[in-house]
């Protein structure tokens, strides 16, 4: 039995999930679950790893000591997954480990462009006694890719259909579309924000990490000036391959709109402003990708939240929207399985991309590795 972890914090800030799996021949389902960890971010180094998503003062020192501080965390999860499976570190053959994307900004400035994971791999493969897959969006940057979303060759190996279309949305941080076509096509690409925004607006006005299944947004109103605004940023019309994230769906591009179509409005009209621009980014790419689909399978925290499962859903009449729970997988836990099945192709030197998807040159190995 090849066993693999994968461990993954994503945009959203909400902590470390991280999974314990094994996978069936050649890394195709049926796929075993042998445990789950949930780790949140101490609010230090939460409140940090979002401060280095913009420039500041020694920054450099800043990133590396938070690397440090992650892996640490990280180091906790294996030992909790290890405990949870009863197995020992001899047992698993890598841990994928994604790190902390702070930047991200593929073809920009020189052409080729950079993505920035914060990571300390060398102290986790010395923590753990387990070789570390690291660095796993940089050659495909390097290969003229955007470097995400890396997630699609993951989801066509364990959802994909033969006599139908599925559409897999993953609402983290950034909300991310894959659409497995029955003949084999794979398209993938990230929507817009998802709960980025919803979760930072959460934090300055009720002082909650997140809007607890959409309850705040339902309270609200949503305001048409002000979607219009949002959805008029140029980056919701152009076609993909595209990826983006808190470089661009931050705090300064909240307040400007706010400042010029909000300015005394109710928050929670502002929440559930929020909450249908994901709704609507989301819907309208399944529209005009995969008008023919009928099944949307949701992942991440975002299926958590009940209004904007219900807001999708709206959009999109006479499809199922339902989280990856009904396929046997919980919501919560593909993204970490995603890494450990990227850790396990590094292993096996298969590639991790798919170029159709991030317009990388052709297919490439992802990572770099750490040994025990």
């Amino acid at each position: 039995m090849d066993c693999y972890i994968g461990l993954m914090s994503g945009t959203s800030l909400d902590g470390i999930d991280g999974v314990l799996v094994s996978f069936g021949e050649s890394g195709v389902a049926p796929l075993r679950v042998h445990a789950h960890a949930h780790r949140p971010f101490h609010a230090d180094l939460r409140a940090e790893l979002l401060a280095l998503n913009a420039s500041g003062a020694n920054e450099l020192h800043r990133a590396a000591l938070a690397g440090n501080a992650l892996v640490e965390s990280y180091a906790a999860v294996v030992s909790a997954l290890l405990d949870s499976a009863e197995m020992r570190p001899r047992d698993v053959g890598a841990i994928g480990a994604h790190g902390q994307t702070v930047r991200h900004r593929p073809g920009e400035f020189d052409g080729v462009g950079y993505t920035l994971q914060l990571n300390a791999p060398a102290l986790l493969a010395e923590r753990c006694g387990i070789d570390v897959v690291a660095d796993l969006r940089s050659r495909d940057v390097a290969a003229g890719g955007t470097g995400a979303p890396l997630v699609p060759a993951f989801h066509r190996a364990v959802f994909a259909r033969s006599d139908t279309s599925v559409c897999v949305l993953n609402l983290g941080g950034i909300a991310n579309l894959t659409i497995l076509y029955p003949d084999g096509r794979t398209l993938g690409f990230d929507c817009g924000p998802a709960n980025a925004l919803m979760d930072l607006w959460s934090k300055r006005e009720i002082g909650a990490d997140f809007d607890a299944n959409g309850d705040w947004a339902a309270s609200g109103s949503v305001m048409q000036p002000l979607l219009q605004a949002m959805l008029a940023d140029p980056y919701f019309a152009r076609l993909p391959p595209k990826s983006t994230g808190r470089d661009l769906f931050n705090r300064n591009w909240l307040t400007a709109l706010l400042q010029v179509h909000a300015a005394n409005e109710r928050p929670q009209d502002i929440q559930a402003t929020l909450c249908e621009l994901t709704a609507c980014v989301c819907a309208q790419d399944i529209k005009r990708q995969a008008i023919e689909c009928r099944n949307v399978l949701v992942c991440g925290g975002g299926a958590l939240n009940r209004e904007l499962m219900r807001r999708i859903s709206a959009h999109l009449p006479g499809v199922s929207v339902i989280a990856t729970d009904a396929m046997g997988l919980p919501a919560t836990q593909v993204e970490a399985c995603a890494f450990a099945w990227l850790a396990r192709a590094f292993v096996e030197r298969e590639p991790g991309n798919i170029s159709t998807v991030t317009g990388a040159r052709g297919p490439r190995i992802l990572g770099a590795l750490y040994p025990a």
